[in-house]
């Protein structure tokens, strides 16, 4: 199972120092991270994605399922668009699976124009410690999770589509 957490911050310079203490809380094996990245929101409301060169212990598998879910959160503007049947259909499954239109419209509502949130996909977490960790940062917190078998059926949907 993964935690899928987004942390909205009014700051962008927040949102940066809370993805570097994330990064270093993947060194300290508080966190195995699967996908990690800042998302700020410019003042024309467009979102800017930031995220690792490389993070350790992620397939391509992995890194389809995280650039999707990073598509439809911050790049897909409305999910009413008219869509293409792959994609649709992928969309329907991301719901059945935790990220749901809810989640999706929660994060949307968080992030104004000049906020940022650091986005963090987790295939293991000590929850205690990351929190403490994290706290001296503040932001607004939302979190839903991915059960194995829904990562595999979107990452097996994922590369059959391409």
């Amino acid at each position: 199972m993964s935690e899928l957490i987004v942390i909205g911050y009014d700051d962008h310079a927040v949102a940066t120092q809370a993805y570097n203490q994330v990064m270093q809380l993947q060194k300290d094996f508080v966190v195995q991270l699967s996908g990690l990245a800042v998302v700020q929101v410019d003042a024309e409301g467009k979102s800017h994605v930031e995220t690792p060169g490389k993070i350790v212990g992620v397939s391509a598998a992995s890194g389809a399922l995280w650039g999707m879910i990073i598509g439809l959160l911050f790049l897909v503007p409305f999910v009413g668009l008219a869509l293409g049947g792959a994609l649709g259909a992928l969309m329907g499954k991301m719901g059945k699976s935790g990220i749901d239109d809810e989640f999706r419209s929660q994060v949307q509502e968080m992030l104004k124009p000049g906020s940022a949130a650091v986005v963090v996909m987790a295939s293991k977490i000590t929850e205690d410690k990351f929190a403490d960790a994290m706290k001296q940062y503040g932001g607004t917190l939302l979190k839903t999770s991915l059960s194995e078998e829904d990562e595999k059926e979107l990452a097996h949907e994922l590369t059959e589509d391409a």
